[in-house]
């Protein structure tokens, strides 16, 4: 599969650290270091503008790394860049740890997973006649685990 990309001057394509790696490494497109303090959350640019093929979309996830080290995380994970958004794409990294974690020019802060999408076709039942019924029914949030 082929994803044509418009980079802003001095920018990397996406790339995959290994062989076997399902995400690419995206980079912070700043001039500055930016400082992320405890619970702050910011907006990080790229450079990197996208046309995903039809039928495809970008899943933006943190890198573990980051999470387990510092406890910077995708807020929004997995982001999602629709197959015909065409802006830059930016990643909103948040500062779950307890110290300030410097983010610094060209630093590895995402993946780039691409994914097959299917679009549904929603229809609207009747109450009266309800959807199937099943052994778990509407219980959730935890409820899965319980015998």
């Amino acid at each position: 599969m082929t994803i044509f990309c418009e980079l802003e001057s001095g920018v990397d394509l996406p790339e995959y650290s290994t062989e076997g790696a399902s995400g690419a490494d995206l980079r912070a497109n700043i001039e500055e270091p930016v400082a992320v303090l405890p619970g702050q959350r910011v907006l990080i640019p790229t450079g990197i503008k996208m046309q995903i093929p039809q039928g495809y979309e970008v899943q933006v996830r943190p890198r573990s790394g980051l999470a387990l080290k510092y406890g910077i995380m995708v807020v929004n994970s997995p982001g999602t860049i629709d197959a015909d958004y065409r802006g830059e794409i930016c990643i909103i990294l948040a500062n779950f740890g307890e110290n300030t974690f410097i983010i610094e020019p060209k630093m590895r802060i995402a993946q780039a997973v691409v994914a097959p999408v299917v679009q549904a076709k929603f229809i609207v039942v009747d109450q009266e006649e309800g959807l199937t019924t099943t052994s778990r029914g509407s219980r959730g949030f935890g409820h899965t685990g319980e015998k």
